[in-house]
């Protein structure tokens, strides 16, 4: 189980995954999640703390999966999740500039970004979803626009649009 490669070919899409191992926490859950199909109960029972940040963090970086576990009778069904792949493969190219904004929106704090993630949803709520759009307001590159993107709860990457993020599954 769990032994696919995640193919990485987008430069912005290392921002999820680097969050996602930066912290001690999101590690232990995902590492968590490589052995067995668990509920958010069970695993928060085995890593001792709440979850569901590094779960939304994790389905976010497509490494993990959901679904619905089938309950006993008279209870009610509870999702369960498990990692989705054990591997990972970067497969891109991209300017000295531009890895270097995605590892600074990578570690930097929410605060700091805080700023670019309202002017792209405000952007984005009053119709302006093209990231040659978004980059003529932001004053940024279209690889920084996709780094503040994919770091953001809000915010969802699909293809050269910007939308708002619905439940991330």
């Amino acid at each position: 189980m769990g032994k696919r490669t995640r193919i990485v070919n987008e430069p912005s899409d290392i921002v999820p995954l680097l969050r996602a191992f930066g912290s001690e926490n999101h590690k232990k859950v995902f590492d968590c999640l490589q052995k067995d199909w668990k509920t958010e109960a069970e695993i928060e029972a085995e890593a001792g703390f709440k979850v569901n940040e590094s779960l939304d963090l994790l389905k976010k970086s497509g490494l993990v999966e959901s679904k619905w576990r089938m309950p006993e009778a008279g209870k009610k069904p509870e999702k369960e999740y498990h990692s989705s792949y054990s591997r990972v493969h970067l497969n891109f190219q991209c300017s000295v500039e531009d890895i270097s904004d995605l590892i600074m929106i990578t570690f930097k704090s929410d605060s700091e970004i805080k700023n670019y993630v309202e002017i792209i949803e405000k952007e984005v709520v009053e119709g302006n979803q093209s990231m040659n759009g978004l980059q003529r307001v932001v004053d940024k590159s279209i690889m920084f626009i996709r780094g503040v993107a994919r770091r953001s709860s809000i915010l969802a990457v699909k293809g050269q649009r910007i939308e708002l993020a619905g439940e991330i599954e």
